[in-house]
C-alpha cells in the first residue's frame, strides 16, 4: 500500500480539528454526544500522529538509502580509476626478426675456393616491460631471445684454428637479459639510470628495431669491432638541453680473454658466466645534436677501460689492456631521403701481451689466429629513398656499404688483410603496415687479399615491432 503523503494527512488533521469545533458548537447542549465526539477526535489525532511519525521515519530511511547508493557509486567509480591508473603505469613493448641468407663462404682461413650455404634463422625477438612509479621514478627490462631459444650446440669456426668444432652450451639460442635499469629523472635536463644499461657507442645502441636501419641484418661493420647492442652493469647520467643529447657512464669493462683476430674485443663481452668481473671498470661519455630515432643527427662518443683486471687467470697477464673507442656517427632524414654513417676507431694497448697470454691460457686454444689488432677501424654508410612520399606503394630502396679492419695494426710483425672486409649492397623496405617491414638485399662481399675471389650474397627479412 503507498503511503500517504505529509501534505494529505495535515489537511485531515485541519479537517479533524474543524469538525471537533463544528461537533462541539452542535452538541453543547449534549454532553455525552460532546465527550463522545471529543473521543473520537482524540484518536483519529493519534492514528495520525502515528503515521506523520512513520512517514518522516520512511523520508529519513529514503535518505540514508540515497545517500549510501551515492557514496558506492562514488567508491566504484574511484576504485575503477584507481585500477585503470595502475595499469597505465604498465609498458610493454615488443620487436623482432627472421631472416633467410644465401651466402658464399669459406671453410677456414686458409681457403680460397668459396661455397654457398643457405640459412634460415629466428634472428632475435626482443620484449621490453616498463613500470612508471611516479613522475620521477620508472624502470624498463628487455629480454631477447635470440635464434629460437637455448640449449647446447655444435658449432662449425673457421676463423679459430683453422676451422674446427666447437661444443657450446648457450646459443643454438640464447635468452639473455639486454637491459634491466631503473631511472630518476627530475627534468628534462637531469636524469640517472642504473643497472643492467645500453652503452651508447655505436648506432645500434640507438637504432637496433629492424625498421631502424635499411639493411637485412644490423651492420657487419660494427659486428666486427663491437658487442652487439652493448650493455653492461653501472651508472650512468643522461640529459636534455635545448638540442643537445648527453651521456656519462661509469659500467663493467671488458674481458680481454676472448679478445680475438676476427671482431677484435666485441667478444670480450662478459655475459658467459653468472658473475660479471668488474676489477677494471670503463667510462663512457657521449654528445649528441639532434635525435637520431626521429630524424636527422650528429653524435660522437668516446669510450675508455682497462681488461686485463676482468680476466679470470689474472696470472697470465699483468699489463694493462687499455681500450679506447672513438665513434662519430650523422644522419639526414628529411623528406623521402635517409642518410646515415659512423666511423669507428679503436686501439688497444698491450695487444701482443694478450695475444700471448691467450695462446697459453688453458681451454681457450686459439692457435694460431689469435693475433689482436693493436688498432681497429670500421665504417659504414647507407642511403635511401622512401617512395611512399611519391607513390602509393610504402617501399624504400637503398644502397650500403659496410667496412672492417679490426686487424689495422699490429704491435710487432704485419697485419694479415685476410680480416679487412668491405660489404656494398642494395635492396628495399616493404611496409605493409607501419609496424612491420619486409626486407630484401644483396651484394657483394669483398676481401683485401688480391688470392681470395669476392662472393655475392643474398637476404631476405622480416621484422616488427609494437608498443603498448
Amino acid at each position: 500500500m503507498k503511503s500517504i503523503s505529509k501534505h494529505t494527512k495535515l489537511n485531515m488533521l485541519a479537517l479533524a480539528i474543524a469538525s471537533v469545533f463544528s461537533s462541539s458548537a452542535l452538541s453543547a447542549s449534549d454532553p455525552e454526544a460532546l465527550a463522545a465526539a471529543i473521543a473520537k477526535q482524540e484518536a483519529e489525532l493519534s492514528a495520525l500522529k502515528i503515521q506523520l511519525q512513520q512517514l518522516a521515519q520512511q523520508q529519513k530511511q529514503q535518505a540514508i538509502e540515497v545517500q549510501q547508493q551515492k557514496n558506492e557509486h562514488q567508491q566504484a567509480s574511484q576504485t575503477v580509476k584507481s585500477t585503470a591508473s595502475q595499469w597505465d603505469k604498465f609498458s610493454f613493448k615488443s620487436y623482432g626478426s627472421a631472416i633467410y641468407t644465401s651466402d658464399e663462404y669459406f671453410d677456414n682461413v686458409q681457403d680460397t675456393s668459396p661455397e654457398r650455404r643457405s640459412r634460415f634463422d629466428l634472428e632475435r625477438i626482443v620484449t621490453e616491460f616498463g613500470y612508471q612509479f611516479n613522475d620521477e621514478w620508472d624502470m624498463e627490462v628487455e629480454i631477447e631471445y635470440e635464434h629460437g631459444g637455448t640449449g647446447s650446440s655444435l658449432e662449425y669456426d673457421g676463423f679459430d684454428e683453422f676451422g674446427e668444432f666447437e661444443a657450446e652450451v648457450e646459443a643454438g639460442g640464447e635468452v639473455m637479459i639486454e637491459k634491466a635499469e631503473i631511472r630518476y629523472r627530475p627534468s628534462e635536463a637531469f636524469g640517472v639510470k642504473f643497472g643492467n644499461i645500453h652503452l651508447p657507442v655505436g648506432l645500434s645502441s640507438t637504432l637496433h628495431k629492424p625498421s631502424q636501419y635499411l639493411t637485412v641484418q644490423r651492420h657487419k661493420s660494427e659486428a666486427a669491432m663491437l658487442p652487439a647492442v652493448w650493455n653492461e652493469n653501472g651508472i650512468g647520467i643522461f640529459g636534455e638541453v635545448a638540442d643537445f643529447h648527453y651521456q656519462a657512464q661509469v659500467v663493467s669493462g671488458l674481458n680481454s680473454e676472448y679478445f680475438r683476430t676476427y671482431d677484435w674485443v666485441a667478444s670480450g663481452h662478459q655475459k658467459r658466466f653468472e658473475h660479471v668481473n668488474a676489477d677494471d671498470l670503463a667510462y663512457v661519455v657521449r654528445l649528441d645534436y639532434g635525435n637520431f630515432k626521429t630524424g636527422s643527427a650528429l653524435g660522437a662518443s668516446y669510450y675508455y677501460g682497462n681488461t686485463s683486471g676482468n680476466r679470470h687467470k689474472t696470472n697470465k697477464l699483468s699489463a694493462n689492456g687499455t681500450v679506447e673507442i672513438l665513434s662519430l656517427a650523422g644522419a639526414f632524414v628529411e623528406g623521402p631521403w635517409i642518410l646515415r654513417g659512423q666511423y669507428l676507431y679503436g686501439t688497444l694497448s698491450d695487444s701482443d701481451a694478450i695475444t700471448q697470454a691467450n695462446k697459453t691460457t688453458p681451454g681457450l686454444k686459439p692457435g694460431n689466429f689469435a693475433q689482436v689488432g693493436s688498432k681497429s677501424e670500421a665504417f659504414f654508410v647507407e642511403a635511401g629513398v622512401d617512395l611512399g612520399q611519391f607513390t602509393a606503394i610504402p617501399i624504400t630502396v637503398f644502397a650500403n656499404i659496410d667496412y672492417s679492419n679490426p686487424l689495422k695494426e699490429v704491435e710487432t710483425g704485419v697485419a694479415t688483410k685476410r680480416y679487412e672486409n668491405t660489404w656494398i649492397s642494395a635492396g628495399i623496405n616493404y611496409f605493409p603496415i607501419p609496424e612491420i617491414v619486409i626486407k630484401a638485399e644483396a651484394g657483394v662481399h669483398q676481401v683485401a687479399v688480391a688470392a681470395i675471389p669476392d662472393t655475392n650474397f643474398f637476404a631476405l627479412g622480416v621484422g616488427y615491432q609494437f608498443s603498448l
